[in-house]
């Protein structure tokens, strides 16, 4: 991960650990997923040129339901990442929502 966005990646994957500790880690398209083992991947996160896109595979269940999504994205959802920073509060509340519910099991 280049520049500002390698900082960005280790406190994710900080915040992650700690909000979902039976997570395991893997490594798909370049991009680090989480997930829970049985449950399927929770989710993903991705370098963009100007920001990391943090996608929840069953994000339409999550309180609040993080910004992103399309008309074909169905239960996806992300939120965008960009240098300064993003609200660890919620992305903690996010995470251990997310950890709890189905993923994508590929």
């Amino acid at each position: 991960m280049p520049g500002w966005k390698q900082d960005i990646g280790a406190r994710l994957d900080s915040l992650i650990a700690r909000n979902a500790p039976k997570a395991r880690k893997a490594v798909k398209w370049n991009s680090p997923f989480y997930g829970i083992e049985g449950q399927g991947w929770f989710l993903s996160f991705h370098v963009f040129n100007r920001f990391v896109k943090v996608t929840f595979f069953n994000g339409a269940s999550l309180k609040p339901m993080p910004p992103g999504f399309t008309a074909k994205s169905k239960e996806t959802r992300w939120v965008d990442v960009f240098e300064d920073g993003f609200d660890e509060k919620q992305m903690a509340t996010w995470v251990k929502q997310a950890a709890k519910l189905p993923g994508w099991m590929p």
